[in-house]
């Protein structure tokens, strides 16, 4: 079979929640939540993954200047 076309397949297929989390560093909650809300598009998933973690990112900036 395609690589290419392989690649397109896995692409449509949603995260599993472990797999996610791993991918990502979040917590199993974190990435349950997180497709729960934006599955089945791993698009959608990814991108929310990334605000989430640049808003924790953000609070743990403004928690460290106080």
């Amino acid at each position: 079979m395609n690589a290419d076309y392989e690649l397109a397949i896995d692409h449509d297929k949603p995260y599993e929640i472990t797999a996610f989390a791993k991918k990502h560093g979040l917590t199993t909650r974190a990435a349950e939540l997180i497709l729960f809300a934006y599955s089945p598009s791993r698009a959608a998933c990814d991108t929310a993954a990334t605000a989430f973690l640049t808003a924790v990112a953000v609070q743990a900036k403004r928690q460290a200047a106080r």
